[in-house]
């Protein structure tokens, strides 16, 4: 049985204005996660995901990379435990 985990991360770099929302909801849909991505006030993204860490890995790689008119300079991002609190993966705009 695979171990479930929280992804938090923090996106730097040249992360709005260029899918970069769209691209981490295909993304994480793909690999069956929950949880969120949005914009931050200070340009930058938070994605929260939760599901197997296997899954999680790949987007985490994914998202180091980005759609390609992001530039993405460095993520941020943590480990936790699962909350359960998503029922699905969604764009936040706040």
């Amino acid at each position: 049985m695979p171990t479930l985990m929280c992804l938090f991360a923090i996106v730097h770099g040249r992360v709005h204005g260029v899918f970069f929302r769209d691209f981490t909801y295909t993304q994480a849909t793909a690999l069956g996660l929950t949880g969120y991505v949005r914009n931050l006030a200070n340009c930058t993204v938070e994605a929260v995901a939760e599901g197997p860490s296997d899954a999680l890995e790949r987007l985490l790689e994914q998202i180091r990379v980005g759609p390609p008119a992001a530039q993405v300079e460095k993520v941020d991002f943590q480990w936790q435990d699962p909350s359960g609190q998503f029922d699905r993966f969604e764009v936040r705009y706040r």
